[in-house]
């Protein structure tokens, strides 16, 4: 049967993709609107049983073949992912979802199946109740979704105040050491924006950021009414502010950590147009990576070079200039330029483990050809059952990985190429904190 469901599944994605929109009737239109939305709904409610049935699968087979409990889940998540063309992150969340609606949460389940409630909801409903016991949670969702009337017309914010409020009257303990615990995971991220920007995100106490936030607009507006704003927006003002007090230096100043910047020799001296490579961040428009150099150089700002060697047909990269007589340090800094982030497809996290593709056990040399840069989770997703590695020669073309899973399905991770012409590694460390950094080289070729 699942043989079929699966042609049948492929046949009809087909005829769906080359359907024609109903064109001229906004009434049909409508209409297949809320088809394909209850269809999406009904679609992840049985990923969500087949994802649960897996993991349940995978578990028995590993635990009938006596292996250690440790490794009974290890690296589902990381397959739920890759099949989901999701992050392993994401898979985890996914794995985790599937298992509540499909042991604790029957009735959320059951509308997600009849399309009254998307995957979305479900979610929300999910997180809100993950501090409560089974039993309790079993309340809630009986409460909530035994009735499809219950939440018909309640948005967002109103399903999570009606799962919250109930969490609380069920079991006001769990979610204070809920709480406690989300205290602990307080953070700081970063993650791009359009136009060369970034998000800066800070997960802390609301009581925390609400008392940021209105710190920084009362001392915005104390600027502009003392007409010390410098023609600047109240917040633009807000920005400067949180950067000067988070780093103790003037937002005019220039960047006081290290920066690493990669770009072509042409990008940097001949007014070429290849976009450069800011680590951690992406790629980033000539014209701005020139300006960050020039600014490094006119500022209070220790530059460093160092030469780095790509091939000019693809920017695979190929080579760098050792200033270290370390070798591994040197080979870890190629990896982190050449793969950037997580080679685990879709897995864009940052570097953590620098890694043997091929392992050391079965003959795999430490080079940069059998080396990869990945985050935690996936390095040690890939050290779990069944999984297998292997880099693949492609003499002149960009590094590429084929990953096996368990189930016996392959994907393929090619590293992203780097600027073309002869490349160069810019690193900007504001020269009052070289004394506490120990600073990325730049390289110019």
């Amino acid at each position: 049967m699942g043989a079929v469901l699966l042609e049948e599944l492929r046949a009809f994605t087909a005829r769906l993709q080359c359907a024609e929109a109903a064109s001229g009737d906004p009434g049909l239109g409508i209409d297949l609107l809320d088809a394909i939305e209850t269809l999406k709904s009904v679609g992840c409610a049985v990923q969500a049983a087949i994802t649960d049935d897996v993991a349940t699968s995978i578990r028995a087979d590993r635990r009938a073949r006596k292996l250690p409990r440790s490794e009974w889940g290890r690296g589902i998540a990381s397959q739920i992912a890759l099949a989901r063309r999701e992050s392993p992150n994401r898979g985890g969340r996914h794995l985790g979802f599937a298992q509540a609606l499909v042991h604790e949460m029957p009735h959320t389940l059951a509308m997600l199946q009849t399309g009254r409630l998307n995957e979305w909801r479900a979610t929300l409903l999910v997180r809100e109740t993950a501090c409560l016991s089974a039993d309790d949670r079993a309340v809630v969702d009986r409460r909530l979704c035994s009735d499809p009337a219950t939440l018909d017309g309640v948005g967002d914010r109103g399903l999570i105040a009606r799962a919250k409020a109930l969490a609380v009257e069920l079991d006001a303990a769990s979610v204070v050491r809920r709480h406690r615990k989300a205290v602990s995971e307080r953070r700081v991220t970063t993650r791009p924006a359009p136009d060369s920007m970034a998000y800066l995100s800070a997960l802390m106490p609301v009581e925390q950021a609400v008392c940021l936030q209105a710190t920084l607009g009362r001392d915005a507006d104390s600027l502009i009414a003392t007409g010390e704003s410098g023609g600047r927006t109240r917040n633009q003002l807000m920005v400067d502010l949180l950067f000067e007090r988070g780093t103790g230096a003037s937002a005019a100043s220039g960047v006081p950590v290290t920066v690493n910047l990669v770009l072509s020799d042409e990008t940097l001296l001949a007014g070429g147009h290849e976009a450069a490579q800011l680590q951690g961040f992406g790629p980033v428009p000539a014209g701005i990576a020139r300006q960050l150099v020039a600014d490094a150089l006119d500022g209070d700002t220790e530059t460093s070079l160092q030469r780095v060697y790509s091939c000019p047909q693809s920017g695979s990269l190929t080579a760098m200039e050792s200033q270290s007589r370390t070798f591994p340090k040197s080979l870890r800094k190629l990896i982190d330029l050449r793969d950037q982030t997580c080679r685990t497809p879709w897995c864009d996290a940052p570097i953590r483990h620098h890694d043997h593709i091929r392992s050391r056990r079965r003959s795999g040399e430490t080079s940069v050809r059998n080396g990869s840069g990945l985050c935690e989770a996936c390095n040690y997703a890939k050290e779990g059952d069944g999984w297998t590695a292997r880099p693949i020669c492609r003499p002149g073309r960009t590094h590429l990985i084929d990953l096996g899973t368990p189930t016996g399905h392959h994907y393929r991770s090619a590293a992203p190429p780097l600027p073309t012409a002869g490349t160069c590694r810019i690193s900007f460390v504001n020269a009052s904190q070289v004394p506490r950094l120990r600073p990325w080289t730049a390289s110019i070729r």
